[in-house]
């Protein structure tokens, strides 16, 4: 098949978070599998050396008014062997961020992101790629399954195009005012209640799940949960309309990027054959974050800092849980509020908690390999993928029971001989201290079942090859409608 794959963001080039991942590993594992690719990506000034790849075509938007105002470029890059096409505008994409400054979103995020959909499907033609499947991901890209369907409905160039968009998570929509679609007139006008929100605005996620062929969530138990009120977002009525094009697949891991055996983002290297330099992980670890270098139980929290990952959820406990030998590291960036009360509660216990507001790559990948647990209360996790590159270095996950946390994690209390990690269920912080307070005497009474658990964690693994296998099944199945 030939697969166009539109992202927001794509790692190598540019993050804020699993999308990125995902954009790249995927996309990498289907060529590697046979099909031909093109990736297209907003051309970000973040991006290093953008302004040094060879341009490959100046365009301006076609059927739109003050077309002048959206004359643009694309680019030309590698991932692999396959070619990235990124669409230059200096005033859309030559900004500090992708989506949002100082934690407040670009209020033109809306036509923003409008004019990128357009843009690529203009692109495509141009150089004259003719997808089989167009594969869109999230909010940002979910009006092109639109475009297809209204304003390429009599074009014979995408007469056999087929459209999929992957929901990586439900909660970001894209409400939009009608008028930032003013490039788009015929999505702009348009009085279908299946996209809109309100009279005013448009929903752009909504108007992917309407037209997209097929539509999929990152994880079976996410796609379920998407259909019911507390999972739906407000949009559980569109995902039933659905039901028979909805599907979940569970993300890939890229063992690349994420293997202790060859992690070049740590000093020591381990296996599951020889694990004594988890140990060395560990207490350069507490080396380096500042904390007593000793045999306590290390748990370690890498997210954005919003009420979905569980924040909420471990605040109102932390002073409880640290009254214990513990250490705890947390590093990331979101709600100021946030921020603020982790800083002053990390002020408080300085030998025992660590917090850093930023993103750090390198200490992401040592708090991945040095610590004991890894701890992903969320209140909904769509997949997740740090539980799995907690499994590659046998750094036991303790998760909620939600979506592909649910996917990938076995219960220790539900099946003590398979078990990888840890799960407390109901979202309430003294569950989460009773699981906390339940691992801790896990780890003081039995060291040969850690280890054990340890073992089987880092024998799972969740490879790229079986999900892609799933995409493809869902591709076909899209051409055949």
């Amino acid at each position: 098949m030939r697969i166009l794959f539109l992202t927001s963001e794509l790692f190598h080039f540019v993050k804020t978070g699993g999308l990125a991942d995902v954009a790249k590993a995927l996309p990498l594992e289907l060529s590697h599998r046979g099909h031909e690719l093109r990736i297209m990506l907003p051309c970000y000034s973040k991006i290093n050396n953008w302004s040094s790849l060879p341009i490959v075509a100046e365009l301006s938007l076609d059927n739109a008014p003050n077309s002048d105002r959206i004359s643009f470029r694309v680019r030309e890059s590698r991932l692999g062997n396959i070619t990235v096409w990124l669409i230059e505008h200096e005033y859309y994409f030559n900004r500090n961020n992708l989506y949002a400054e100082n934690n407040v979103a670009y209020p033109d995020n809306g036509e923003r992101f409008a004019f990128f959909s357009a843009a690529c499907l203009q692109t495509v033609q141009h150089l004259d790629f003719r997808p089989d499947i167009v594969h869109c991901n999230d909010w940002h890209t979910a009006l092109t399954p639109m475009l297809l369907k209204t304003k390429y409905r009599s074009s014979e160039y995408f007469s056999n195009t087929k459209s999929v968009l992957t929901v990586h998570n439900g909660a970001f929509q894209g409400i939009f005012d009608r008028s930032q679609l003013w490039m788009l007139p015929d999505i702009a006008h348009s009085n279908n209640d299946n996209i809109t929100h309100g009279y005013a605005n448009i929903n752009y996620l909504k108007a992917g799940v309407f037209y997209a062929d097929k539509i999929n969530a990152v994880s079976p138990s996410y796609a379920e949960e998407l259909t019911t009120f507390l999972g739906g977002h407000g949009m559980a009525q569109n995902y039933m309309a659905r039901i028979n094009d909805l599907c979940g697949i569970v993300n890939g891991c890229d063992y690349s990027d994420w293997d202790p055996l060859v992690d070049k983002n740590i000093p020591f290297h381990f296996s599951i054959e020889h694990q004594g330099n988890k140990s060395l992980c560990k207490y350069l670890l507490q080396e380096i974050t500042s904390l007593p270098i000793c045999d306590v139980p290390v748990f370690g929290m890498v997210c954005r800092l919003t009420a979905q990952k569980g924040i909420n959820l471990l605040i109102p406990i932390l002073n409880d849980f640290l009254q214990h030998r513990v250490q705890l590291i947390l590093i990331g960036t979101g709600e100021p509020e946030l921020e603020s009360t982790l800083t002053k509660i990390s002020q408080e216990h300085p030998d025992k908690f660590v917090f850093k507001s930023l993103y750090d790559n390198d200490l992401a990948h040592l708090i991945e390999a040095g610590a004991d647990f890894f701890l992903m209360p969320s209140l909904f996790e769509p997949c997740g993928l740090n539980q799995m590159y907690s499994l590659a270095y046998g750094t036991l996950p303790i998760v909620r029971a939600v979506g592909g946390l649910k996917d990938t994690i076995i219960h220790y209390d539900e099946d003590r001989e398979n078990a990888t990690g840890f799960i407390f269920f109901e979202p309430e912080p003294n569950a989460l201290l009773t699981c906390l307070r339940r691992v801790l005497i896990f780890y003081l009474q039995e060291p040969e079942e850690l280890q054990r658990l340890r073992d089987n964690a880092m024998r799972i693994r969740y490879e790229w090859k079986n999900s892609a296998e799933e995409y493809e099944i869902m591709y076909y199945s899209a051409l055949q409608k």
